[in-house]
This record gives structure tokens, sequence and C-alpha cells, in this order.
């Protein structure tokens, strides 16, 4: 069960969202006061609702310390509905932004659709400006699609899963072409290059995936 963080101090609204989003089928926590959300452990949290306005330290405050720390969507809840009040809140780290009195259906389906958005992400594998959807079976790097052979994506996946761990020849051969794999014998090491070329060529340094003498390979992060 995905849990969301509500932070709002208005003890009617709190309650509502509450019983709105455990109705939908997510764990809440409620927290009253700014201090206390700000050091607040969102580690397992898919999404924080959070009042601009609370006690002890502003909303945008608080979303700046969760920034700090943690990618989480932040939905920001507020009276204020100036432009200038939306950019402070976006600018704070808020993913999104809302104005009281808000519609509970329209906040619902905004947080399905940020958690959702941030899971995605989570199946997103990277290092520098190379990123490999797992979902989706892209790769770019720099924002430029970067056309794979089906496996030569997945021994980048592979690598990337495990990166900063040395691969033998052999193991990487399992793993990606399985044990009954019957072929050349040097087919990682035909692989290996054509991806490393291609990475180069796009602008990923050549130190990425490197050879371990008498060993085999190992993507360094």
């Amino acid at each position: 069960m995905e849990k969301v963080l509500v932070v709002e101090d208005d003890p009617d609204i709190a309650r509502v969202l509450q019983l709105e989003l455990q109705r939908a089928g997510y764990g809440v926590d409620v927290v009253r006061d700014g201090k206390t959300a700000s050091t607040y452990d969102v580690g397992e949290t898919a999404l924080v609702i959070l009042d601009l306005l609370l006690p002890g330290m502003d909303g945008v405050d608080v979303c700046r310390s969760i920034r700090e720390r943690s990618s989480v969507p932040i939905i920001m809840l507020t009276a204020r509905d100036t432009t200038r009040d939306t950019v402070t809140g976006l600018d704070s780290g808020a993913t999104d932004y809302m104005t009281k009195p808000f519609d509970i259906e329209e906040l619902l389906a905004r947080a399905r659709a940020h958690i959702r958005t941030n899971q995605t992400r989570q199946r997103t594998l990277g290092a520098g400006d190379l990123l490999l959807y797992r979902d989706a079976h892209e790769v770019e790097v720099g924002g430029k699609p970067l056309e794979l052979t089906a496996t030569e994506f997945r021994l980048l996946e592979h690598l990337l899963l495990n990166s900063n761990k040395v691969f033998t020849r052999d193991a990487l051969m399992n793993a990606i072409w399985g044990t009954d794999f019957i072929g050349e014998s040097n087919v990682v090491d035909v692989h290996v290059g054509h991806l490393r070329r291609k990475l180069r060529d796009a602008g990923v340094p050549e130190t990425l995936i490197r050879t371990v003498r008498g060993v085999g390979y190992i993507l360094r992060t």
C-alpha cells in the first residue's frame, strides 16, 4: 500500500484528506506543524500533500527541507492564488500546486498521476547523461535517443543494475544469453565492443565500461 503524508494544520481539512485518501486505498500519515514535517522520514512515502501556511515553519521551507533529501512528489495546498505564490511554491521544489478550496476528485487524480510518474522514474537507470528506461525499452544520452539492439540493451541494463561490480565473461554470457547458449566464445567481447562504440559516439566517456584484465568487465559510476 502506497503511503501519503498529509501536512495540514486545519483539523477539518486534514480529516477530509485522510478519509478520502484512505478510501482511495492509500495509507495516510498526518502531521500538523512545519517543524515536524521538515524532519519526517519520507523514505517510504509515495506522495506529500503540503499546506503552505503552517505553524512552526512555513510550507516553502518544509518543501525545501524535504527536497534536499528526497524526490518524492509534493502537492502544495494554499489559500493564496497569486502567480507569485505559485512560482514561489514551485521554485521551492513542489511538484504541483492547488488552491483552496480544492475539488477532492481533482486532487486524487493529480495524486495518482504524480505517484505513477514517480514510479516510472524509479524504473529508470542512469550514469551521468546516460539514461535507460526499462519499461519503455529506450536509451538516451544528453536527451537524445540512442539506438541499441535488444542484446545491447539487455547488456547495458544488466551492467547498470550492477554498477561497480566486476563480471566475468562467463557470468555475462549466462546473464544475457542464458546457460544453454551455443555460439562463438567471444560473443561477450564482440557485444561489449559494439556497445562501447555506440556509447562513445553518443558522447559517453569511454571509461564507463572498463575491462578488468584477465577477469571481465565492470561499469563504473
